[in-house]
């Protein structure tokens, strides 16, 4: 076996043994040519053939070397891959080889021959590419709005026959900071940095890691004039926030045709930047005010009884809930049927009706129809769990193989092309279920076929919501969608459409369209909620978090939250826990979840009662229960700040740049924002904290605990008592919400 792929396996961040680096390999510079083969191959070679357009074409002979093998992103070396790929891995071995220096003017084509012990040959097909050069070329560029694309540096990369990418720069004024780009969880000012626009399943240290779930070719420029700017694109887009000079920032992005790039500049203050930017990517539907009350989950809250304890347990510990996220609900290979049911498959892949279930008395989910009545009884609102694929390891029977039959026969799957010729259903590249067909849910006949099977669910369990998860996994720019478009222009739109048919779903049967998301792209403002993904319980990743809600909403989006003092590994210590609890109250959406920890003792869920009883603190259960009830007291005002964030473009968790644009001091201030028009918040995000430096912002200010009247422009220090969180309020009125506390 030799394998492979010019483009890899589409990892962004990662280049696969097999592949050809760069994709789009440059003139003057060499390429990295490489190839999987299986363990019988002993030597390895290369003819690269070069086909001048003018002139004698010329071939060279290249022996390829061993090098450990990677696949996206993991070095497998005869090492574990979690994928399904694993077992091959442990039997091939990596070859790769250097070309010689490039050249334009012609084509390059190549196939590798690999040669056995005994002295058999096998060979690859050809490849071919053409090496591209940077040129000037001003006309790749429409601005509108307002001129700032600087003269001169516009750039295109062609490699004789189409473009590739497009470069430009844009001004950066000293004093000037630089904003937005979707969630961003290392820093809310960019300034200074490089990144990009990729949607990509980082699990865990995406501050570190800088790589974001949700990214956003956008940006606000704050300090100087007020400007922002959208690349209006899909395809992946670079940028350089004055890291390289420091009076410029340099954006590239790909490009698939010969039609200019449209880049959107708004004028204004960061309200009116924001609201140019909605004009395009659209504007957040209100959602109804019982998603401002608390949300718990728990991976191993699998069973209809386990799920009931939990809820009485709040109701025993008086911490008010109002929705419930069951993550473990399903047969875990259609995520369309509670599992332990018992059923006829239907063959053809139809949807079932709820009349088509039997849940025996003994099984985990005994009567979800009663249980979700009696979570509504409770004022408890109900959301399942979601992964948009068709699960195809291990091997598929029953009503998943139907469905899998069915999505092929019915034509409503992510395709990708096949190397013997036309195309082939697209198996999932990405490390969570390995090899799952994709539905292509931003085809609106796709969407309705994959959502009609969760119908029964909404209209007849009585479901609320979904919580949208795993939105990310379309990988390759050879991808094909239904309407033709390739992955280049269609994978980062992937989320956008993901929440947008489930929202449309539960809107068809009455329903306010909440889904709850952690991938997203411009246009994901206007369909649900979302949530800032998978974290360990860690003082750093709480404040990556902040940065991350800070980012998105200065993106545009108003409904967010974070797992709570994190989800993974060991339980956070009650101080995080606590400090976590409090900021969670003053952000759109307050919840908490743990991950699967096998049913292992002791219990790693991320409840108040078992952080309480894990940590031996007596302060986490009734501090956990007095802001839980706070939150409980802030709800009409969390609706009234929704509306107006909604109708105004002004986030409901905002910046403190939004409100005071023209102020240095909200720039080295430590993390703060207001929620709505009345309230500051500066969360205690550092471990021991007895005393914190707060920005007071101008105006005049009461502390909400002490009822002491500050002027604003100062930094003063607070006491932070570990059962109070820095909070001010503009409007007296609201301070009458915190009494019940003191």
């Amino acid at each position: 076996m030799l394998r492979h792929r010019p483009e890899g396996s589409g990892h962004p961040y990662s280049v696969d043994t097999e592949q050809r680096s760069p994709v789009t390999p440059l003139a003057r510079e060499a390429a990295l040519l490489g190839i999987r083969a299986d363990a019988g191959i002993v030597a390895v070679t290369c003819t690269l053939l070069w086909e001048p357009d003018h002139g004698e074409s010329s071939t060279t002979d290249l022996t390829l070397e061993r090098v450990a093998t990677t696949s996206r992103g993991k070095v497998t070396d005869g090492g574990h891959l979690a994928s399904a790929a694993a077992r091959l891995a442990r039997a091939v071995g990596g070859w790769q080889v250097q070309t010689p220096v490039l050249q334009t003017g012609g084509r390059y084509r190549y196939r590798f021959t690999g040669t056995r012990e005994d002295g058999t040959q096998e060979r690859t097909r050809w490849f071919d590419f053409r090496a591209a050069e940077w040129e000037a070329d001003e006309t790749l560029i429409e601005e509108v709005g307002t001129s700032r694309v600087v003269p001169g540096s516009v750039r295109v990369l062609r490699d004789g026959t189409r473009n590739r990418r497009v470069r430009f720069a844009l001004p950066l004024a000293p004093g000037e900071h630089v904003a937005g780009f979707g969630e961003r969880y290392d820093a809310v000012d960019q300034r200074g940095q490089t990144l990009d626009s990729m949607v990509f399943e980082q699990y865990k240290s995406q501050g570190a890691e800088r790589k974001t779930y949700m990214p956003m070719p956008f940006a606000h420029v704050v300090g100087g004039t007020g400007w922002g700017f959208h690349v209006d694109t899909s395809r992946r887009v670079w940028f350089d926030v004055g890291a390289s000079a420091d009076d410029e920032i340099v954006v590239e992005a790909e490009t698939g045709e010969d039609d200019p790039l449209i880049v959107r500049i708004f004028d204004g203050t960061p309200t009116e930047v924001l609201g140019g930017f909605l004009d395009v990517a659209g504007r957040a539907k209100e959602l109804p005010s019982w998603v401002f009350r608390l949300w718990a989950s728990g991976n191993e809250w699998n069973t209809q009884a386990e799920v009931m304890r939990q809820m009485d347990l709040h109701t025993e510990h008086d911490i008010p809930v109002g929705s419930v996220v069951i993550e473990a609900w399903s047969d875990e290979s259609t995520f369309t049927i509670f599992r332990d049911a018992e059923y006829t498959t239907h063959e053809d892949g139809s949807p079932h009706r709820l009349s088509d279930f039997q849940f025996p008395a003994d099984g985990a989910w005994p009567d979800p129809k009663a249980m979700t009545d009696e979570l509504h009884a409770r004022e408890i609102r109900l959301h399942l769990w979601q992964i948009p694929l068709i699960k195809m390891r291990p091997h598929p029977h029953g009503q998943t193989k139907a469905d899998a039959d069915a999505a092929i026969r019915e034509n409503v799957l992510i395709r990708e092309p096949n190397p013997t010729g036309g195309t082939r259903p697209y198996r999932n590249r990405g490390w969570w279920f390995p090899l799952g067909f994709m539905p292509d849910l931003t085809d609106e006949r796709a969407a309705k076929w994959w959502t009609d099977k969760r119908r029964y669910l909404v209209e007849e369990v009585g479901v609320d919501g979904f919580k949208t998860d795993g939105g990310e996994h379309a990988w390759g720019n050879e991808l094909v969608y239904l309407d033709g478009r390739r992955g280049d222009e269609k994978n980062n739109t992937f989320p956008v459409a993901y929440p947008k048919a489930y929202g449309a779903l539960l809107e068809s049967a009455g329903k306010a369209p909440v889904t709850f998301s952690r991938a997203g792209f411009t246009g994901s403002q206007a369909h649900g909620a979302f949530w800032a993904g998978d974290e360990n319980s860690t003082w750093e990743a709480f404040r990556w978090s902040m940065n991350a809600g800070l980012t998105a909403a200065a993106s545009g989006i108003v409904y967010w939250g974070w797992d709570l003092a994190g989800f993974s590994g060991e339980i956070p210590s009650a101080e995080l826990y606590i400090r976590s609890v409090q900021a969670a109250t003053f952000v759109p959406i307050m919840q908490y979840h743990s991950e699967f920890n096998h049913h292992r003792t002791p219990s790693r869920d991320r409840t108040p009662w078992n952080i309480a009883e894990r940590t031996g603190d007596e302060r986490v259960l009734p501090l956990s229960r007095a802001y839980a009830q706070l939150r409980e007291r802030l709800i009409p005002y969390l609706e009234r700040s929704a509306k107006q964030a909604v109708a105004t473009d002004r986030p409901l968790m905002r910046p403190l740049f939004f409100e005071f644009p023209g102020d240095p001091g909200v720039w080295t201030a430590p993390t703060e924002w207001m929620l709505g028009d009345e309230l500051l918040v500066a969360p205690v995000l550092e471990e021991g904290a007895e005393r914190s430096s707060v920005y007071v912002p101008e105006g005049e200010w009461i502390n909400v605990w002490t009822g002491e009247r500050v002027e604003g422009s100062v930094t003063i220090e607070v006491e932070t008592s570990m059962n109070q969180i820095p909070v001010f309020t503009r409007n007296a009125e609201l301070v009458k919400l915190f009494e019940p506390m003191g």
